[in-house]
């Protein structure tokens, strides 16, 4: 009932519309001339419109159902095709796996077969995988590697083969491992030289002429070269070992023929290395930082001046002997000629009077000649207190790596443990000839004033002497 009424109403809308169109057709024919817009629609024209498109509807509609229809017939052709090849690929599976069963028993069967036949030779396949190995991991940190290029791929290769144990070796592979080994035996008895790139210090890369010592050394321009073996390539030591070290590159650089001193390293390098890390004199020195250069300027400063004092004791001495073989001849530029004209001057006085006055002038001698004995002493006293601070500076900066860093790295202690040991060291190194010198210094200057001594109680003993022959005649003083 409902869709009765709707289009009545549509329509009896549309025919009330009519007579305001018809009478205002005047003035829309006129606009219309005026203007370029499409004529009015009408009932009609509207209703011809509604059934063109539901007509163009229908049609589309019966097109997409028929090309879905179309469609859906070859999508279950395809399905079907799928299904097919499915099956004939699962059959191919099965037969496939059956198959790759049988040969899985035979394989092991043959396997079996061929261990039984083979007997012994497993034993044979084992001991050359492990030559060849152990030969090419040897040959490989050899310095008969940089002249001899073409023995690795062969023994890597060899080596894998004999690994898998499926086959037998040639005769002529085990003689080619038997020559490399032999070559290598004899290269460690050669001295060859050939042209190589050597890194230099600076990072340059120049090929030169290096000479191979045997298997121990590789030697350019008097300088012994570091072999990397993980690179194959030779670099320039950045410091070279001492020089006692060096006499045989250098012979060798220079074209000797004959027998020449060389010190080899048989861990190839690695003890040059360890040469070339010693610190030199200089650098030990240095651990011992600004103590340990105190203690040299004190132990240079003691040297001179027990050095001073035996050249003015030793000059003191000859004067002194000079004077007492010429005794005619008293002179004031030595002590003894001193204490001989201090008995003339008293000649008249008692004998004891006399004793006390060549006493005194003995006294007056002896602080000149002891003169900075007591400095010596001093300076080997303090030396290896010295040291001793040293020390504990040095355990105290040790200690304080270990609390920030821990003991894991020995490196962030060797500074602090070596101040501590190179002070001790240099101050012994001190002490003991500054004693040693102060003994000497010190005998000498005994020597002298024994000589004095003896000589002020000599002049004594001859006034009393001379004195009890002739009470009332006085006695020459020089006599």
């Amino acid at each position: 009932m409902n869709c009765q009424i709707l289009p009545l109403l549509v329509l009896s809308t549309v025919l009330a519309c009519i007579p305001v169109y018809a009478q205002t057709e005047t003035e829309a024919s006129a606009a219309d001339s005026a203007s370029s817009e499409p004529p009015a629609l009408t009932l009609e024209g509207l209703l011809e419109a509604v059934r063109e498109g539901r007509s163009a509807d229908a049609r589309a509609d019966e097109s997409r159902l028929q090309r879905f229809r179309r469609e859906g017939a070859k999508q279950q052709e395809s399905l079907a095709q799928i299904r097919q090849q499915r099956a004939e690929l699962e059959t191919m599976s099965a037969q496939r796996e059956t198959r790759y069963e049988e040969n899985d028993a035979q394989i092991g069967d043959l396997e079996e077969r061929l261990k039984q036949r083979m007997g012994s030779l497993n034993e044979l396949f084992g001991v050359l995988q492990q030559v060849a190995s152990d030969a090419q991991a040897q040959f490989h940190v050899s310095l008969s590697s940089l002249d001899n290029h073409d023995r690795n791929d062969f023994l890597v290769d060899f080596a894998g083969r004999m690994g898998q144990a499926n086959r037998l070796p040639a005769i002529n592979e085990i003689e080619t491992l038997w020559y490399e080994i032999q070559r290598e035996m004899t290269a460690s008895s050669q001295i060859v030289t050939f042209q190589h790139p050597v890194i230099t210090r600076d990072g340059q890369e120049i090929e030169v002429p290096v000479t191979r010592v045997g298997l121990f050394n590789a030697v350019a321009d008097g300088t012994y070269l570091q072999f990397i073996p993980e690179t194959q390539r030779l670099v320039e030591f950045s410091r070279q070992p001492p020089a006692r070290h060096l006499a045989g590159p250098k012979a060798l650089a220079e074209g000797d023929a004959g027998i020449v001193p060389f010190a080899i390293d048989p861990v190839r390098g690695q003890l040059l290395e360890i040469l070339t890390q010693a610190p030199n004199l200089s650098e030990r020195v240095g651990q011992g930082g600004a103590i340990g250069y105190a203690i040299i300027t004190l132990g240079i400063g003691g040297v001179l001046l027990a050095l001073t004092r035996l050249l003015i004791l030793g000059r003191e001495s000859r004067v002194i002997a000079s004077q007492l073989k010429n005794m005619s001849n008293i002179r004031d530029d030595n002590a003894v000629g001193r204490i001989v004209w201090a008995a003339r001057e008293n000649e008249d006085t008692d004998v004891e009077i006399l004793e006390l006055r060549l006493g005194e002038a003995v006294l007056r001698e002896v602080p000149r000649i002891n003169r900075h004995l007591p400095l010596l002493k001093i300076v080997a006293a303090v030396a290896p207190l010295m040291g001793l601070l040293g020390t504990v500076t040095g355990m105290i900066v040790t200690f304080q790596a270990i609390t920030l860093f821990g003991a894991g790295d020995p490196r962030l202690m060797a500074g602090g443990i070596s101040q501590a040991l190179m002070t001790t060291v240099l101050g012994l190194c001190v002490a003991i000839p500054m004693l040693l010198l102060h003994n000497i210094v010190q005998g000498r200057a005994r020597a002298i004033t024994e000589i004095l001594q003896q000589r002020a109680v000599a002049l004594v003993a001859e006034r009393a002497e001379a004195k009890g022959r002739n009470p009332a005649q006085p006695i020459e003083a020089n006599a």
